[in-house]
């Protein structure tokens, strides 16, 4: 089973939204760190570092890395729909509910290589505004960027860490809604189009406060919030159960 989930992450970097999401995740904190408007925006001016990560995450979560994974998650499927390697890869000795697993796995992961991929981008410009203690916040955690006082290297790198470790939790239910979606649909476009389009109404639907408290778009800040990391894991786990299982159901179902 691992062996399979390692050929799927090897057949992922060969897919072009994955290379080109990347890179774009790679390039967002650079390109943000140099933006004459960044204190317009934010009202900051960067006096550390250690602030660049948190310029990547603000930026990037408000819609581009959901549409990246949503893009990807779809294409692991897809792809392969699309390439008319799914039959071949259905001989194999692996029944169709193992396959589906490791191909959510994958899916899965995509969320921390993307992330990964942008904290490189920002640990890389932010040398450039030195790595020392300063006077300040990192914007993930206390205060903000303005912070509470002295923050010294090690509780500012802890700042970020947890911050992106959250921020790739509140991924993994769109990565799964786009491998149902895909398995439904067997199509990349119309899949990552329709985890998208369940993504907007679900923010729309912040009008029904009964509901708010069970969206899942209720949770994608939570890098900002880190008091309520239990309740929302909790229910970000349980949706990305429940769309892979899902996934699963279809699937296993499904005449390809």
């Amino acid at each position: 089973m691992f062996r399979f989930y390692l050929w799927e992450l090897e057949k992922l970097f060969f897919l072009k939204p994955v290379r080109i999401g990347l890179a774009a995740a790679f390039l967002l904190p650079v390109i943000w760190s140099l933006a004459p408007g960044l204190e317009r925006v934010y009202g900051l001016v960067l006096v550390s570092g250690w602030q660049v990560p948190a310029l990547s995450l603000l930026a990037g979560m408000e819609f581009l890395f959901p549409f990246l994974v949503a893009m990807v998650a779809a294409e692991v499927l897809g792809a392969e729909v699309a390439m008319g390697t799914l039959k071949p890869v259905l001989l194999r000795p692996i029944t169709r509910t193992r396959l589906m697993i490791v191909k959510l796995a994958a899916a899965l992961s995509f969320p921390y290589l993307l992330l990964f991929a942008s904290l490189l981008g920002a640990l890389f410009t932010g040398a450039f505004h030195g790595f020392g203690g300063f006077y300040g916040g990192t914007g993930l955690g206390a205060g903000g960027f303005a912070g509470v006082g002295y923050l010294a290297p090690g509780a500012a790198f802890a700042e970020i860490l947890r911050a992106y470790l959250l921020a790739g939790a509140t991924l993994f239910p769109i990565a799964a809604l786009a491998v149902f979606y895909a398995a439904l649909f067997l199509s990349t476009t119309a899949s990552a189009l329709a985890t998208l389009a369940t993504v907007l109404l679900m923010r729309m639907l912040v009008v029904f406060p009964a509901l708010e408290p069970l969206l899942l778009t209720r949770y994608l800040d939570l890098y900002l919030r880190p008091e309520a990391a239990g309740p929302g894991l909790l229910l970000l786990f349980i949706y990305a159960l429940g769309f892979g299982a899902l996934a699963v159901l279809v699937f296993e179902r499904k005449d390809v």
